[in-house]
């Protein structure tokens, strides 16, 4: 489904992490991690994050495990991950990708990249959402 927003086409998918999306994504570096904790309140944190050949989106971090997000996702596993830059700023272009879904914070596994802690939130894409890209 696509609908126009401000001259853009934003793409909704139901979970499939397409090529264009998949390349966007592995061209950046950092995204923001939306979790909430136990109570309901929100919490928003930049953080790396590696997507996987079947589109399972993976975030890893040093002492992970210790992290408020970390802990946020074991009690209560409903996130959103955005990732986003300006592909121009004239003419000002936006281009993004917003991935919501569940999430797991699993340990002891290996990391996906070096120095990296043995902890890290799996998520499981329920919804896409890309634009400008």
């Amino acid at each position: 489904m696509s609908l126009r927003s401000r001259g853009q086409t934003v793409r909704m998918t139901s979970a499939a992490i397409d090529d264009n999306v998949r390349a966007y994504l592995a061209s950046q570096r950092l995204g923001r991690l939306a979790t909430v904790d136990g109570s309901g309140a929100p919490q928003n944190n930049p953080v790396g994050f590696f997507v996987e050949p079947d589109g399972i989106v993976l975030v890893g971090g040093r002492a992970l495990g210790s992290t408020r997000k970390f802990h946020n996702v074991r009690a209560n596993p409903h996130v959103a991950l955005v990732v986003d830059d300006l592909a121009s700023v004239d003419p000002w272009t936006v281009r993004g990708v917003e991935i919501r879904g569940t999430a797991e914070a699993l340990t002891d596994v290996d990391p996906p990249r070096p120095g990296m802690s043995r902890e890290v939130i799996r998520i499981t894409p329920q919804r896409v959402i890309a634009w400008g890209i």
